[in-house]
């Protein structure tokens, strides 16, 4: 069986990160890397890979090789996203977003990447949604929550301008999934920038009112790590900090995401999720459109 042949459009931080772990995938073929910028470093080390480069953006890809690729990974940024989800679309090419434009549905491995395969377009929400959704999702599958808060927060040297420039839409986006995707009646989503030296892992903390007569600290407790054991086997840096604390009916997990360190530091465990997460949901299209095919 051949492997799905994929693109990455963006030659900044994360789409230059994506490239090192789609190098080990089993899976996927990287043939492009797609930017503006022909001075970049991204574009610079796809070549030097082998990989065909592009600098005149997605426009010229289409128009030059849009055979190279049948799943482009667009790594830019939410407002360039809902331009280049339009040309995708007419393309025929099935498009994985990284930014937090929410065109697409929401897809979060842990919790319903199985529903959403028939997908053209699909949307990975935000680091820190891939962080904590999953865990609201693990405490509302046992006691329904009413009331779910995230705090993520990350090193102020792993927040380049495309997560600068993307902090509404970050807060908008994350809250909406905690609800739609987590499961909670009311979700809120909250980013800070630590500008701490050395600098910090991520770390992440989710916050669940849940329904006090089905509250069963064990069973979610369990779930908690049910779900957590999951999203290592993709994310090998994500972890629980300690065991969920309970206060009444007041959940409270603390969690920390270590980056791999395939391209960016270690401690830039926001970025490495996005792009660790992206692997995982584009090997399962990969298999599944190559079953399909096959039937």
């Amino acid at each position: 069986m051949s492997n799905v042949k994929v693109a990455i459009l963006g030659s900044g931080n994360i789409g230059t990160d994506l490239m090192m772990k789609l190098g080990r995938s089993s899976k996927l073929e990287l043939t492009a890397m797609i930017g503006i910028d022909p001075d970049s470093e991204g574009l610079r080390m796809a070549k030097q890979r082998g990989y065909e480069v592009f600098d005149g953006g997605l426009k010229q890809f289409l128009e030059n090789s849009p055979e190279l690729a049948d799943i482009v990974f667009d790594a830019t940024s939410a407002k360039a996203h809902i331009r280049h989800a339009k040309a995708l679309r007419e393309a025929g090419k099935l498009a994985i977003d990284l930014t937090p434009a929410a065109v697409g549905p929401y897809v979060v491995p842990a919790v319903n990447l199985g529903s959403h395969l028939h997908e053209t377009n699909i949307n990975l929400i935000t680091c820190g949604g891939q962080a904590t959704i999953p865990i609201v999702h693990a405490i509302n599958r046992v006691s329904p929550v009413n009331y779910a808060e995230i705090v993520a927060t990350i090193s102020s040297k792993s927040a380049g301008p495309g997560t600068r420039a993307n902090i509404d839409e970050f807060t908008e986006t994350t809250a909406h999934g905690i609800e739609a995707i987590g499961g909670a009646k009311k979700g809120k989503a909250i980013i800070i920038l630590n500008p701490a030296e050395p600098p910090i892992l991520m770390r992440n903390t989710v916050y669940a009112l849940v329904d006090e007569e089905t509250l069963d600290e064990q069973a979610i407790a369990a779930s908690i790590e049910q779900t957590a054991g999951y999203i290592q086997s993709y994310v090998p840096g994500y972890r629980l900090r300690t065991e969920p604390i309970f206060d009444g009916n007041k959940v409270t997990v603390f969690l920390e995401v270590e980056g791999a360190g395939d391209y960016l530091p270690t401690y830039s465990g926001n970025l490495d999720i996005m792009t660790a997460t992206a692997v995982k949901v584009a090997e399962e299209f990969a298999a599944h459109h190559v079953k399909a095919a096959s039937v």
